[in-house]
């Protein structure tokens, strides 16, 4: 991490790493497009035991961090959410074939 020395440079490098978040959540989706073609139901992409795993890792990762968990988990369901439809539209794209 950087020492910034001025405001204007702190948030130009927020800005920085805020670009390799999108571009880590966007990879992330690939893959759940990827994901879509070796489910067999929708109930099996809604997998809470696979939610479950993947927030409490996640909460685990970010008390070892220093972040607040809550808040991460919070971003992470809702991502997740998101990213079960998509691979729900997928899933229902590719059986329909």
């Amino acid at each position: 991490m950087k020492e910034c020395s001025t405001l204007n440079e702190v948030r130009k490098e927020i800005d920085l790493v805020d670009d390799q978040i999108l571009e880590l959540i966007s990879e992330r989706s690939k893959y759940v497009y990827q994901a879509a073609k070796f489910k067999n139901s929708i109930e099996e992409i809604k997998s809470k035991e696979r939610v479950d795993y993947v927030v409490n890792r996640i909460r685990h990762q970010a008390l070892m961090r220093g972040l607040s968990p809550n808040m991460v988990s919070e971003i992470y369901r809702k991502m997740i959410e998101d990213m079960v439809e998509i691979e729900i539209a997928e899933f229902k794209n590719a059986t329909s074939l």
